[in-house]
């Protein structure tokens, strides 16, 4: 009997759950990592390091959450974009929109760090060294990253006024924050490695570390999540509680108690509905009652890259996507700041 075709092997890989998800989280990794080869060229040629001019790639503002939630409350208020991170504010207000629509499609798909946790996630399983925690370490694990969204919150949205966001947009600092970042991990301290190390070797006890525990985009999200009509529901009447829809939760959350799985860790990857073997246990539904329609499991991963092409297209259209700082402006800045730090 003949093999099957490597577009056989992938057509029957992303007709399952975990191989849709997987394939679309690899994708968005190899996207950011040309991303960031293509930002460090920029870098170099706005610190001077090289006379080959390479357009700023305008995705790498992703990385920038804080100066989105200063844009998001300075459009809120004043009804004017971020001009100088205008690609940040976009991301961050189609991440928003996922979560009220499909619970954290963006986390579950999008973001490359949530990649990355399952990676290591995956590798301390092969390790034995994976655990999964109890009901009573699941909540205060989880409380760091509302802590920091909230001191974040405090910062932005109460402590800070329009006209000190105004004030903060148009400084140098702020057109280099992106390229300070790079920097800040292209030249790591001790407390960096330190703060990593943990990091990694955290991701490879407890599935999701840093999502679980410490990313506080990832809880505001997850509480808009909250209020999205899409989500996994369970029928009692066909679960024979053999755990496998709980073990196959990349988050680890208990899916075989649920009626209807709503909790804000919840990345909507269905990778549970794949692991479950009673047709019709698990199914995406869409509503908020026992009547909610059904729809395929691929329907939030196909949801979350119809929104990302939406956001993407409408801000290239309304300008909202390329900053208006003038390449020779972002270079004079570079040369101002980071050249000093970094010679």
């Amino acid at each position: 009997m003949p093999l099957p075709s490597p577009f056989a092997r992938l057509a029957a890989s992303l007709s399952r759950p975990s191989g849709l998800h997987r394939a679309v989280q690899y994708g968005f990794v190899c996207f950011f990592i040309y991303v960031g080869m293509r930002f460090y060229l920029y870098v170099q040629w706005a610190m001077g390091a090289s006379s080959l001019y390479v357009e700023k790639p305008a995705s790498v503002e992703a990385f920038l959450p804080i100066s989105a939630l200063l844009g998001a409350k300075r459009l809120l208020f004043t009804g004017q974009y971020d001009p100088v991170h205008p690609a940040g504010l976009t991301i961050f207000l189609l991440a928003v929109a996922t979560a009220l629509l499909l619970r954290k499609g963006f986390c579950g798909y999008l973001c490359p760090i949530g990649c990355i946790s399952m990676l290591l996630e995956r590798l301390g399983r092969r390790l034995g060294i994976s655990r999964r925690p109890g009901k009573v370490l699941s909540f205060p694990l989880s409380v760091p990253k509302y802590l920091l969204l909230a001191f974040f919150a405090y910062l932005v949205l109460w402590n800070m006024n329009t006209a000190d966001i105004e004030a903060f947009i148009r400084t140098p600092y702020n057109h280099v924050a992106d390229s300070k970042m790079l920097l800040f991990f292209l030249h790591p301290s001790t407390v960096l490695l330190v703060i990593l190390g943990v990091l990694f070797l955290g991701g490879m006890l407890i599935p999701s570390f840093w999502c679980r525990g410490f990313c506080p985009y990832g809880a505001l999200l997850g509480l808009f999540s909250w209020l999205s009509p899409v989500a996994v529901r369970r029928e009692e009447s066909l679960c024979t509680g053999c755990r496998r829809c709980s073990k196959a939760c990349p988050q680890r959350i208990p899916v075989h108690e649920k009626r209807r799985v709503t909790g804000p860790e919840c990345l909507g990857c269905t990778e549970c509905v794949g692991a479950c073997p009673e047709k019709g246990c698990l199914q995406v539904r869409l509503g908020y009652t026992k009547k909610a329609a059904p729809l395929p499991f691929w329907s939030i991963a196909a949801g979350t890259l119809l929104l990302m092409y939406l956001f993407f297209c409408g801000a290239v259209v309304t300008g909202h996507w390329e900053s208006r700082t003038p390449p020779e402006l972002a270079r004079m800045y570079h040369r101002s700041i980071l050249q000093l730090e970094h010679p």
